[in-house]
């Protein structure tokens, strides 16, 4: 670690058993939270999805986390992606976030489930009128024979809806990930890190140490 990023590991309290909430909800707010706060990307939220294809070979991806609660982290996408079609085959995934500059990762595993339609239509409503136009647009994962096809495909889109609101596709919407476990990972001199997961046990989370 250099010292820069040893001074604002420090700000947050370390990894102890004697001290860490009972629901690592908190946790990962606490720790989100202050990511945002300090995180010079422009995107703090990006976070791997990992899935399985009906072969059972890994795929993995980075999406953006829209919003959180003790349900679940939910992303959006097209429900004809690639994506999409694995999770068809397997809803059972993992997520995993990321922080270099203050030297921390989230471990998720969990089962994906898609969130209602009225849901997804509040989300969508809030969307930059481009984004909507591209969720439109875009075959995702299909092949296209040229950037011209997409941009052909915007612009058709874009006289469509000139004159009137963009509705969400029926195709595109958000999945919930239901964590099963939740794993906590601080970095430490010496490679002797801090590791803590949570189990979920029925309706209670149960958290242990890690050998690092």
């Amino acid at each position: 670690m250099n010292d820069i990023n040893s001074n604002i590991n420090n700000t947050l309290p370390h990894l102890n058993e004697s001290i860490i909430p009972k629901n690592p909800f908190v946790l990962f707010d606490m720790w989100f939270t202050f990511y945002k706060q300090i995180s010079q990307t422009s995107e703090p939220d990006a976070m791997t999805l990992a899935t399985i294809d009906n072969a059972g070979t890994p795929a993995t991806r980075i999406v953006l986390l829209k919003y959180y609660n003790e349900k679940g982290f939910t992303f959006f996408t097209n429900y004809q992606s690639n994506k999409a079609r694995q999770l068809v085959n397997s809803n059972k995934v993992s997520l995993l976030f990321y922080w270099p500059e203050i030297e921390r990762q989230i471990r998720i595993t969990g089962k994906t489930f898609k969130i209602s339609s009225e849901e997804s239509d509040k989300y969508f409503a809030k969307r930059p009128r481009g984004s909507k136009i591209g969720a439109w647009a875009s075959p995702q994962s299909q092949i296209i024979p040229s950037e011209h096809f997409l941009n052909e495909k915007v612009k058709y889109f874009e006289l469509k809806f000139a004159d009137s609101d963009i509705p969400r596709p029926e195709f595109w919407g958000g999945y919930i990930v239901k964590p099963t476990s939740i794993e906590f990972w601080q970095s430490q001199k010496n490679r002797l890190h801090h590791r803590i997961i949570y189990n979920k046990q029925a309706d209670k989370w149960m958290s242990m140490r890690l050998a690092p």
